[in-house]
Order: structure tokens, then C-alpha cells, then sequence
């Protein structure tokens, strides 16, 4: 191998493109098993980002099952989840342009089984007995608010006839039905509560006529999450509180009220997530005598079996740092997995043998070492004495090094949310910039999930000050150990992370440029006009809108454009029904009356997060240009220049 050629940071040249990016990586979730069949969703970048069911048969067999122009995803809450489900080989799904739920049988084209109504379905399990779905159904037809209820429909075409089982709570999610069919578990919570911050966990009886009669709640309650609950086989009732901190695992024995619930594993550690989307699963049942779960402690995850006789959990070693989607059946757990060097993967688990079969990678992509950079985990002292987190990323690529004395710029990337977390999974999107000589710091700052309960509030009545303040003190951080440039320190992020940096950006003079996707600019427009699910969302991070209006103008950044004396470039889908354009609009105006170099890149057809191939090569290169003009560094392949107004 050649040695190394000396060449400033920035201007190295990368085998990792966005176009090799985008045409070699998919996205995979939503892992589903149907006796010995496994089946997941994969959202295809190069078909316009349609999601796509693929079958996987014990002999091998791949299949796509859900035909062009068939896009698997649910708008309920927006983010969707939970968007199909499958019954002895025949699958339901949600379909995105009706958003009428299908039934497909093999062999047959699909079949809508709901009407032609402004109804939104997610979450849907099968009640075999009854031939019928209870599912999640978000009722658009009034005026007003969407009504959210707990539905049963049947599996036959011909029969519209649908039936409210359960109504009166603002949301509801993860109906699920016990073994014998005669219970049926939910979960519920109201404004302005999101799930993350206090839910509830119902029973009720499932009478001979399919309706719900008597119901207790379990547990849960304003200032306790409940996630995930699960039938075991043998009749309990299992599911995942924070009620001492860390979201831990906990099992109801079937009488009721409260006091009859148990802590199964207490540890200091998170087995649960916030259920932005439905159908998160973090654990499985490969019989009721073993259980299979994934915990996460200072952001790495880790497999484990847990006997709920015994209460023993045994850790299970795997080469992964990232795990998510635990399906089990017996001998066997299906469940997506990822690394820091290795592409996100569905993969199995022999239980007996302890051996890991790879079904299906999200890049076959195989890249030189020498181009990737390896995350490194840091801690590091914030406000008020406290400390924060990050996840640490160098620049690395085995042809170049810096002339002596130069530090890498720092580009500081922030999650969205804000009530999400970073983690150490590959990430080729980060190694684009690490391979041209641009270090990354990926932040889980104040009120990020992964550091039990105490640490996520700790946004609470502070969104736009905490999270920027750890933002800020990462970056010092890195840069006072001499490890980045201090000059050159850039952020970007998207929706709720779009606005921290737009809040860093204009009330602090750490960051020298940065990148909007999809980001906030004004707390008020926020807080009315988005949809249900986040619509009072901002009542815990700023406080009750109107009554604190002062807050949410002085957090505001539009209110304080004149704060503002470095470039930004904006990108934005003109469909986001989560963030209107409006938001990056009255930004970019602001900027460009104020003289300041500013971008604006507008996508026909997309909505919250970008889906379509040219559109997230259009974003990930633009980003990269906007710096290079900001800072002047030559770039070492020609790329579509973005129109710079005030350059």
C-alpha cells in the first residue's frame, strides 16, 4: 500500500459516496415470524422509498410480498410502526396512499378489507377465533382533532362492519390478546402525557360477542411509562415500567389491580425505548420458560435470556452493539442487529447451538478498514456539574493525513426527537464525513433515552437550553483536548434536532455554520399547527401554551435572527404535516434580509425525513458542498453545487 499523501482535512478523497450510500443500503425493520417464516420490511431507496414485506421460507426462499405500487406504512401518529401483521401465511397491511388496510394471501393479488373512510390503522393483532383484527384506528372524518380507539374488523372483505372496543383516552397502542383469547391488554394515556412520559396498562375481559366488558388497569399512571406489553404463553401478563428510574421488565399474574404486579430483573439498565413508532419489540417469549431480551447500558446494547421462574438472566455474547426487533419462537430468536464496522442486519439465533445466521444485511457494501472510523464513547462535563454523553468518531481514511499541526474540523450531530438517542450502530451517512477528514460527534444530551428516566427529564420545561448547552460543552470538550478545530466547529440536525441547532446557532457563538433538516424555528408555530400525536408535546419541554407564550417567543429563533452571523442551509420536504416548510421558510427569508449565507433545498413529495434516493443524495452531498464554500477547502470530487444566496 502506498503512503499515506498529505492533504488538509476536508479535502480527502472517499470510496464512500451517496451514491454508494443510497444505492447500496435499505432500510430494515418491522421482523414479524409466522410459525417457521420469518418476515420483515425493507424501505427501498432506490423505489421512490417504498417499504416492501419480504418472506423468508425455512428452505431459503426470499420473497418480496407486497407487489409495486403497494408502500407498507401507517401515518397513525404520523410516524406509523406497527404497519402490517401475519396469520397462518396470510399478511395484513396498511397501505400509504389509502391508508386501507389490505389482506394478502399467497398466490392472489391484495384485497382491501377496510373501507373507503379517512381512517388510519396501526398495530393490528389477530383474533383468530373470532376472525377478526383489533387494531389502533385514528378516525380523520370530524372536524378537529383525529379520534384515536381500539377497533375489531373483520378479515373478510365483504364486511366493513367495524366495532369500537375501546374509546374515551386520547391514544392507544399494543392491543394484544392472551393466549386463550379471552383477555385483552392495551395500552392508553392522554394529554398532554406522551408515551414516554406516563401511560397506562388496561385488561379487560373479552366477552362471547367479541366486546370488552370488565377492565382494570394494571399499572402505569401519569408519571410512570409502561411499554411493550406481552403475553407469555402460560397466561401472564408481561410489560416494561420505569417506575424506579430505568425502564425495566415486570409480569402481572392475572388478578386484579395494582399489587399484583413483580419486578422480574432489576438493574440499572433501559429494556425498553420510547414507542415513537408502534410494534417495538425489545423482548420475546421462546416458550414461558425462557424469555429473550435486549438491554441497553451508556448506549451499547446486549442480548440476554432471561428464566422468569428462576428470575436469572444470562447474558448472550454476540459480535453487536445494537440491538432491536426480538421475535423468538422455539429454539429460535430473529432480531435485527447492528455493529460499529458491520451494516444494520436481521439476523437468527440458534438457541442450542449459540450460532448466528445473517437473513438479511442493509448494505452488502464490503469497505476497506482503513476507511472507517471506529465511535469511541465519551463522557463529559455540562451545566450545573452534571455530565453528558456522546459517542466520538475521528477522521480515518488509510490514504491521507493532515499536514502537521492542523486539526480536523468537528461537525456535532444531534438527534432528533428530542426524547431519542444516538447509538454506536454503522453508520456509513457518519463515515461519509470521517473518511473526507470531518470529525464527528453523534450527542445524547440532557433528555436523550439509554440513561433511565432522570436523565431523559432533565429536558423537561428546558428544550432549547439543556440540549444546547451539552451540545456546546461536547464540542469545547473535544476541542480544549486539542482533538478538533475549535474554529471550524459545525452542527447539524433534523426535526427536533433541527431546532437545536438552529437554538445553537443563534443564541450561542460556538458554531461557525450548520444544517437544518426538517428543523424548528418557531416554538409557537410548533405548538399549533402539527399533528395530535406531538400536539402537546411542548407542554412538558417549554411549558402550556398560551399560558407560557413568553417562553416559547424567547426560545423562538426566528424572533432572534439579528443573534445570527453564520451560514445555514435548510432541507425540506414540502408535504411534512410534522414540521410545515413554513418553518425553514420564515428562517430563510430572516437570513437572506439579514445578508447572511443561506440555502434552501425544497422536495416535491416528501414528508418527515427524506425517502427517495436522489433526494438523500442530494442532501448528504449539499451538506458537504455548503461546508466546503463556507470554509474554502477544496473538495476532491466534483459535486451538484447548491445555489448559496449572500455567498
Amino acid at each position: 500500500m502506498a503512503e499515506p499523501r498529505i492533504a488538509p482535512y476536508g479535502s480527502w478523497k472517499s470510496p464512500i459516496t451517496s451514491e454508494l450510500i443510497v444505492a447500496g443500503t435499505i432500510g430494515l425493520g418491522q421482523v414479524r415470524l409466522d410459525g417457521e417464516v420469518v418476515y420483515w420490511s425493507e424501505q427501498r431507496p432506490t423505489e421512490a422509498g417504498r417499504n416492501v414485506i419480504v418472506r423468508l421460507t425455512p428452505d431459503g426462499q426470499m420473497t418480496d410480498v407486497t407487489p409495486p405500487p403497494f408502500n407498507v406504512r401507517t401515518r397513525v401518529h404520523e410516524y406509523g410502526g406497527g404497519s402490517y401483521t401475519v396469520y397462518q401465511g396470510t399478511v395484513y397491511f396498511s397501505n400509504f396512499a389509502d391508508q386501507r388496510l389490505y389482506r394478502h394471501k399467497p398466490g392472489e393479488e391484495p384485497v382491501p378489507i377496510t373501507p373507503e373512510q379517512d381512517w388510519r390503522y396501526a398495530d393490528g393483532v389477530i383474533d383468530g377465533r373470532r376472525q377478526r383484527m383489533i387494531c389502533v384506528r385514528e378516525d380523520h372524518t370530524g372536524s378537529g382533532e383525529a379520534v384515536n380507539t381500539l377497533v375489531s374488523l373483520s378479515l373478510d372483505s365483504s364486511d366493513p362492519e367495524q366495532t369500537i372496543l375501546v374509546a374515551g383516552s386520547d391514544f392507544y397502542s399494543s392491543p394484544r390478546l392472551s393466549p386463550d383469547g379471552s383477555l385483552l391488554a392495551w395500552l392508553c394515556w392522554n394529554h398532554p402525557n406522551m408515551p414516554w412520559d406516563g401511560t397506562e396498562l388496561w385488561v379487560g375481559e373479552v366477552s362471547g360477542d367479541g366486546s370488552i366488558g370488565a377492565r382494570w388497569k394494571v399499572a402505569g399512571g401519569s408519571e410512570e411509562s409502561i411499554v411493550q406489553p406481552e403475553w407469555s404463553p402460560d397466561g401472564a401478563l408481561y410489560f416494561i415500567s420505569d417506575r424506579t428510574n430505568w425502564w425495566n421488565l415486570y409480569r402481572w399474574q392475572g388478578s386484579r389491580g395494582v399489587g399484583d404486579v413483580e419486578p422480574l430483573c432489576p438493574m440499572d439498565a433501559e429494556f425498553g425505548f420510547p414507542h415513537w413508532i408502534f410494534g417495538m419489540s425489545n423482548y420475546a417469549f421462546e416458550s414461558a420458560e425462557l424469555l429473550i431480551c435486549t438491554y441497553s447500558q451508556e448506549g451499547i446494547s446486549y442480548l440476554a435470556t432471561l428464566n422468569p421462574q428462576t428470575r436469572q438472566l444470562e447474558p448472550v455474547k454476540t459480535p453487536y452493539t445494537n440491538l432491536g426487533e426480538i421475535h423468538a419462537s422455539p429454539g429460535q430468536v430473529v432480531f435485527s442487529a447492528g455493529s460499529a464496522t458491520s451494516p444494520g442486519a436481521i439476523a437468527q439465533l440458534h438457541l442450542e447451538s449459540g450460532q448466528i445466521r445473517i437473513l438479511r444485511r442493509s448494505s452488502n457494501l464490503e469497505i476497506d478498514p482503513g476507511y472507517l472510523s471506529e465511535p469511541r464513547a465519551i463522557a463529559f462535563p455540562t451545566e450545573n456539574g452534571l455530565t453528558a454523553y456522546g459517542i466520538f468518531y475521528p477522521p480515518k481514511n488509510r490514504d491521507y493525513v493532515a499536514p502537521e499541526g492542523e486539526r480536523p474540523p468537528l461537525l456535532v450531530k444531534i438527534h432528533g426527537g428530542p426524547t431519542a438517542a444516538t447509538s454506536t450502530a454503522f453508520n456509513l451517512r457518519i463515515q461519509y464525513w470521517t473518511s473526507r477528514g470531518i470529525a464527528v460527534l453523534d450527542v445524547n444530551y440532557g433528555g436523550s433515552t439509554g440513561y433511565g428516566r432522570e436523565y431523559r427529564e432533565r429536558l423537561k420545561g428546558n428544550w432549547g437550553i439543556v440540549d444546547v448547552d451539552d451540545c456546546v460543552n461536547g464540542a469545547r470538550y473535544l476541542a480544549d483536548r486539542g482533538e478538533v478545530d475549535g474554529n471550524r466547529l459545525v452542527i447539524d440536525g433534523g426535526s427536533a434536532g433541527g431546532y437545536t441547532i438552529l437554538a445553537a446557532l443563534t443564541f450561542r457563538d460556538t458554531f461557525k455554520a450548520g444544517a437544518s433538516f426538517y428543523g424548528v424555528s418557531d416554538l409557537e408555530v410548533l405548538a399549533t399547527d402539527t399533528h395530535k400525536f406531538e400536539s402537546r408535546y411542548l407542554d412538558s419541554l417549554i411549558g402550556p401554551y398560551p399560558e407560557c407564550k413568553d417562553l416559547y417567543v424567547e426560545r423562538s429563533p426566528i424572533h432572534f435572527t439579528d443573534r445570527l452571523n453564520c451560514p445555514i442551509i435548510f432541507f425540506q420536504g414540502d408535504e411534512d404535516k410534522i414540521v410545515p416548510p413554513n418553518q425553514a421558510e420564515r428562517m430563510v427569508n430572516a437570513l437572506r434580509n439579514r445578508g447572511l449565507p443561506v440555502a434552501y433545498v425544497l422536495y416535491e413529495g416528501e414528508q418527515h425525513g427524506f425517502r427517495k434516493a436522489e433526494n438523500i443524495r442530494r442532501t448528504i452531498d449539499g451538506e458537504f458542498y455548503f461546508y466546503s464554500k463556507v470554509f474554502g477547502f477544496a473538495i476532491a470530487d466534483p459535486l451538484e453545487p447548491v445555489a448559496i444566496d449572500n455567498l
